[in-house]
């Protein structure tokens, strides 16, 4: 069936219910007037004359259709009642006020005009009264029926107790949704909220029992195998002391979203979702200074290499909400690429000009001819080999990709007068142990020699456009390919093992939209030569992700899923640093989480001669390139 059918069959049910409704207010209405008039004449049939009668059953006919019109006018007949709720309430109310007005005005009509005799007012009020109780009781008794259904249902099937956690607003919807919902067999058996004014009143029917430190005893005193964590603009430590003491029951944990996914306060149980890394980093999401990246990007053509990646594809979203004049999507692999731009197509489509482009940063041809045609303003370089044990068994590689690519990338944003050059760096570039880390750095170093080359041009008149040049140094992010969260989702989902390299591992993370909108904000902040080191907050202990993951699935760590420390992997160290000794750290004004690191004096003339040395030895497949690396970067120690 094509979607013309669908729509037809789904517009004709649409109309054969609203007939249905509408029949059934009509009787109602009868109803309710012939009870009037027996009322109005104490039930005694010989005192109803018979003009009395063919009055009430022209008020009836005339109040029907007029009632049928109105409810129809505030979409009294679009609504799906078994979810029928206070806005269904207030049209109700709205309309019987309409419909009263009316009634007030045709019972006065003087009898020469309405041509029949008028009736008592007491037969008017009680019509009235009676007419809005039963067209409102026959729409929430849809609810109610389908309440009393699910109710019984679940009376026979396996029950899972639920706690809500949080007795706001999202917290009352949830607990609505669950009730309403007839493929959750599950109870709402109580609610928790630090708010000690709403213990021992009641949310939606649910008695609120006590606060966060009470989930221990209620989970044992209902049974409860689930808890929903309801607040979804909680402070990052409160919600990281919460998630700590769900983690200690046993019981599966869900989340409500982050209040900025929600729309107008509304949630469905589909919405719900497993905790997640940064719900239990104990820390507020990060926020950047939106007006300051609009500013340097709204109505400029924007190139982001890599687009299509983790960090590159989070770039472009960011990128496309700020108008820019054209966003260049330039990525060397085509799914990445074809992914990102048609999901901003979808969102924007014709509103946002963009292309996507094939190509590598390693082919200076191909930089050259996309210079040349687009004239990019900004370029964000995201375009990198990350992966560490990938790039310890594959380094000559890392060197082609990492630091061939951003000199042939920077070599020709100056020469086609780029105004802004961002590189993507790492923590891992802080004293490396590997040859990831250890390329990234002298991708650093690149940066800043290219940052003073430009200034030389510029000052000789050699260059039109001074190109800016800056590195934005982070850590792990959360939802990037092959992070930790991922791979621990995976293997929880499997039945374990989960594994951990170290016992003691720590990491610094952030999460991806996190990075890249003070990736963004520090491009705007640029000045030339910077390096950028992001605030990331407290480093998170590997090991106590691993096993809170798994008890927050309501599962026991070593029991149903067992932990296993495989040791550190090739190039891996315990710790990650955000500076080196040389480097000093200054804290901006304008944004504390950004922090700039000064510069480390360097021979620009000495470097050049040790990158072509590097470059010519990637390319020939040298065995022990490693040797050249720590030749450029003294801090990076090669272990034989």
């Amino acid at each position: 069936m094509d979607n013309y059918e669908v729509k037809t069959s789904g517009s004709h049910a649409w109309v054969v219910r609203a007939f249905i409704i509408a029949l059934f207010d009509a009787i109602v209405i009868a109803v309710a007037f012939g009870v009037a008039l027996l009322l109005r004449f104490e039930f005694d049939f010989e005192l109803i004359k018979q003009q009395y009668l063919s009055a009430v059953l022209t008020v009836v006919s005339v109040f029907s259709i007029v009632t049928i019109i109105v409810f129809y006018l505030l979409r009294l007949y679009h609504s799906i009642w078994r979810f029928a709720s206070v806005n269904e309430l207030e049209r109700l109310i709205i309309a019987w006020m309409i419909i009263t007005v009316f009634a007030v005005i045709f019972a006065n009509i003087d009898e020469s005009v309405n041509g029949f005799r008028r009736i008592p007012i007491s037969i008017w009020v009680m019509g009235i009264f009676f007419s809005a109780i039963g067209t409102t009781a026959i729409r929430f008794a849809f609810r109610f029926l389908r309440f009393i259904s699910n109710s019984t249902i679940r009376g026979k099937k396996d029950i899972t107790n639920v706690m809500v956690i949080g007795a706001g607003a999202c917290g009352k919807d949830v607990i609505h949704e669950y009730r309403m919902s007839e493929h959750l067999h599950a109870r709402i058996c109580c609610a928790v909220d630090d708010n000690p004014i709403k213990k021992g009143r009641t949310l939606d029917g649910v008695l609120i029992e006590g606060n966060r430190y009470d989930i221990p005893k209620l989970v044992g005193k209902y049974e409860i195998d689930e808890i929903v964590f309801a607040i979804p603009d909680a402070r990052g430590v409160d919600k990281k002391d919460i998630l700590d003491i769900c983690s200690s029951t046993g019981c599966k944990v869900r989340v409500i979203p982050g209040i900025y996914q929600l729309v107008e306060g509304s949630v469905t149980v589909n919405a719900l979702r497993d905790v997640q890394i940064e719900d239990l980093l104990g820390r507020d999401p990060i926020k950047a200074n939106m007006a300051s990246i609009r500013q340097y990007i709204t109505g400029k053509t924007v190139m982001v290499t890599g687009g299509g990646g983790s960090i590159g594809s989070e770039l472009c979203r960011q990128i496309a909400k700020a108008d820019p004049k054209l966003l260049i999507i330039f990525d060397i692999y085509e799914n990445n690429a074809f992914w990102i731009e048609r999901e901003l197509r979808e969102k924007y489509g014709d509103k946002l000009n963009m292309i996507a482009l094939i190509g590598s940063v390693r082919n200076t041809n191909r930089v050259n001819s996309v210079m040349a045609k687009y004239h990019p303003e900004i370029i964000f370089h995201a375009a990198a080999h990350k992966h560490v044990p990938l790039m310890e068994t594959s380094p000559n590689e890392a060197i082609k990709n990492n630091v061939g690519g951003t000199y042939k990338m920077a070599e020709a944003a100056v020469r086609w007068g780029v105004e802004r050059f961002v590189l993507i760096s790492t923590d891992k570039a802080v004293n490396p142990t590997n040859v990831m880390g250890a390329s990234k750095r002298i991708c650093e170093m690149v940066i800043q020699m290219m940052d003073r080359r430009a200034q030389k041009l510029y000052d000789s008149g050699k260059i039109k456009v001074r190109t800016n040049f800056s590195a934005v140094r982070f850590g792990n992010v959360i939802g990037s390919n092959g992070s930790v969260l991922k791979i621990f989702e995976k293997q929880i989902a499997a039945g374990g093992p989960v594994t951990v390299t170290d016992k003691n591992i720590i990491r610094y993370f952030m999460t991806i939209p996190e990075a890249v909108a003070l990736v963004m904000e520090s491009g705007a902040y640029a000045r030339g030569g910077e390096i950028f080191v992001l605030d990331m907050g407290e480093p998170v202990k590997i090991d106590d992700v691993a096993r809170k993951m798994i008890k927050l699935s309501g599962l026991v760590p070593d029991v149903d899923i067992k932990v296993e420390y495989t040791g550190l992997r090739p190039g891996e160290k315990l710790y990650e640093e955000r500076l080196m000794d040389e480097e000093g750290l200054r804290q901006m004004e304008e944004n504390k989480e950004i922090s700039i690191a000064e510069p480390i004096p360097m021979d620009d003339e000495e470097f050049m001669d040790k990158l072509t040395e590097l470059d010519e030895a990637a390319k020939a497949e040298t065995e022990d390139i490693r040797h050249l690396v720590a030749g450029i970067v003294k801090t990076y120690k090669v272990k034989d």
